[in-house]
């Protein structure tokens, strides 16, 4: 059974989420403020945090990042409606998704889902190991090693990994990779992906201003190259 925090002040909006979510039969927990996520992050064994920027005590910004210190549980982001700035900041510190407010509790419910359903598939692949190059993934951990050295992706960095990976010289556009990662027809933003793709540069290219791996056809997209 999946367990989700959801951490939000307005407590109307954390009811509507807790009643939405547990007619998934999920387990909902609470955090009202900051630092009370951050410490039910650290207790709490879950599978998805839903996290609202404005907070009392620490905003979500300072949340997630003291989150991405000892967790790479995968995090969607509450923002204000047309908040660019807040949107782009969240998935430079590693969220993995957003959704805007006011939003509709079904568009919520099909982006937990999708995350969750892309997490399963890596465990229950058959094949538990990739490897290409120096890069292996350990894909019942869903774990990345660069020349033996691990590093730390989120959820939606290995999701665009794995893809890649697995379709070396395929070129994917970023409305595809919106799909196909994020599993459902993304409206928004196309910088979501480019954020995600230079983060996952960062954390696995030995030189990410001229990447090896993670490579850009310009004009149409990404692709991993072998």
């Amino acid at each position: 059974m999946s367990k989700v925090l959801v951490v939000d002040d307005e407590k109307l909006i954390v009811k509507g989420l807790k009643y939405a979510l547990e007619q998934e039969n999920m387990v909902v927990d609470a955090a009202y403020d900051g630092l009370e996520a951050v410490e039910m992050a650290k207790n709490g064994d879950y599978n998805m945090i839903l996290l609202d920027v404005m907070l009392p005590g620490l905003d979500g910004f300072g949340v997630l990042q003291q989150i991405r210190g000892f967790s790479n549980v995968p995090v969607i982001m509450l923002t204000a409606k047309g908040d660019d700035m807040d949107k782009i900041l969240g998935l430079e510190y590693g969220a993995d998704d957003y959704i805007t407010k006011p939003f509709n509790v079904l568009e919520v419910r099909a982006r937990i889902k999708a995350i969750m359903r892309r997490a399963k598939a890596g465990e229950g692949n058959a094949k538990n190991e990739i490897v290409a190059g120096n890069i292996r993934l350990d894909l019942d951990g869903r774990r990345v090693f660069i020349e033996g050295r691990e590093v730390n992706p989120t959820a939606k960095e290995f999701d665009l990994l794995e893809l890649l990976v697995t379709n070396p010289n395929k070129v994917y556009s970023r409305e595809n990779l919106l799909q196909l990662v994020w599993g459902y027809e993304f409206p928004g933003d196309l910088r979501t992906v480019d954020v995600h793709i230079r983060r996952l540069r960062e954390k696995i290219e030995p030189d990410p201003k001229e990447p090896k791996y993670v490579l850009t056809k310009w004009g149409i997209g990404y692709y991993f190259g072998r």
